[in-house]
């Protein structure tokens, strides 16, 4: 199956263009158009060469508070020897556009468009584009909370187009699930799937729920209703969801409506101080 993925590319729209009105910050959600991943927005990293990227995510009080979401734009003969800092931190990389050449603890990966990896906490890893066109992914990071008695899981890259989508009970594949890893493995303590909806799909009640949820559309449109609000989102929406944000979705087009999600799981709630 032919699989197709947004590639944000940048740029600057024209002078004559209209404000796009569709971004949206909220205490309980935000919402980021494709239009705003422009050249304008973009960041630069440290120990990586002819590299930008677009930072959709970061954790931030009233914002994302576990995990970081980087769009990275790599051009030919970029990346880098040393791409993380912190050694706590735990990744997953997803290409959109390209050919990336990944290394972890020594095995070399060349990585497609549809591949993912996943890279535990404290690994020697690199990236490299040594294709003669830029490289374009996604990359997820997250604080590894590690548990007494569980092991770190180990790394791992495939494609999801290997894998076959799981669907929802009752929805007649209306609704689909790509995952990853085993839901009931409990040394992941983050989620980082791909949902799909045919026309017509729905989340058909407001999910409401502990885990924080970042949303990037790979294609398609759809309705999402975030909180009180309705916003329609198109391929290259960036959506951020607060824990206990109640969702829901309609799928419209003539396609199929598909993001990549992240989300916090199998975890105790930390627990802070309070004044009595």
């Amino acid at each position: 199956m032919t699989r197709h993925y947004h590639v944000p590319r940048g740029g600057l729209p024209p002078q004559t263009a209209l404000m796009d009105e569709r971004a949206v910050f909220t205490d309980a959600y935000a919402v980021l158009p494709a239009s705003t991943m422009s050249d304008i927005t973009t960041s630069f990293l440290p120990n990586w060469e002819k590299t930008r990227l677009w930072v959709i995510a970061r954790p931030m009080s009233g914002f994302a508070e576990t995990f970081s979401h980087y769009v990275m734009d790599v051009a030919p003969s970029g990346g880098s020897e040393h791409p993380e800092p912190d050694t706590g931190a735990e990744a997953v990389i997803f290409v959109v556009d390209g050919e990336l050449r990944l290394t972890i603890d020594g095995d070399t990966h060349i990585m497609r468009p549809g591949g993912y990896a996943f890279i535990p906490p404290a690994s020697d890893w690199t990236a490299q584009n040594l294709s003669s066109e830029p490289v374009r992914f996604h990359w997820i990071r997250k604080r590894y909370d590690a548990v007494g008695g569980l092991d770190v899981p180990e790394a791992f890259v495939v494609n999801e187009n290997d894998i076959e989508p799981i669907a929802m009970p009752n929805t007649e594949g209306r609704w689909a699930t790509t995952r990853f890893v085993d839901a009931a493995d409990m040394r992941h303590d983050m989620h980082v799937t791909i949902v799909t909806f045919q026309p017509g799909g729905v989340i058909p009640f407001p999910e409401t729920h502990v885990m924080e949820h970042g949303l990037f559309v790979l294609e398609g449109k759809a309705a999402y209703k975030l909180n009180q609000d309705w916003v329609e989102v198109e391929a290259g929406d960036f959506m951020w969801l607060r824990a206990f944000c109640p969702q829901a979705c309609y799928a419209g087009g003539s396609g199929p409506f598909r993001y990549l999600l992240y989300k916090d799981v199998n975890r105790h709630a930390q627990l802070g101080s309070f004044v009595r």
